[in-house]
């Protein structure tokens, strides 16, 4: 697959979902990197293990991408945010579907909020 964030993007997170939930298979999200905890990887989440209270990361640029594979699952405490959009650059403006769209389009969405 194709990355679906490059370097420079800008993303628009939140923390409250959860609190009152776990990650769900889909979700992008924004984790500690179990190698660097001062560092955060932004990635899919691939599977959740309720029992453990783990979930395993993918990268979407699956041949380029460090994720579970390389690191192993990762704490659910470890997911901090979820991905709801990305507002920079302007010209790949991401939905909360994490679905691209228009530039244009999320512009007159935004308005009218």
């Amino acid at each position: 697959m194709v990355p679906t964030f490059h370097p420079g993007d800008r993303l628009l997170v939140e923390s409250l979902t959860f609190r009152s939930r776990a990650p769900r298979v889909g979700e992008i999200v924004v984790a500690a990197d179990p190698r660097q905890p001062s560092r955060e990887l932004v990635k899919r989440i691939g599977a959740v293990d309720r029992g453990s209270r783990s979930a395993e990361l993918a990268g979407d640029a699956t041949e380029a991408s460090t994720d579970s594979r390389a690191f192993g699952p990762v704490p659910l405490a470890d997911i901090q945010w979820r991905v709801v959009g990305r507002y920079w650059p302007p010209r790949s403006v991401l939905s909360p579907q994490n679905e691209a769209m228009p530039s244009t389009q999320a512009e007159s969405s935004a308005g009218s909020m």
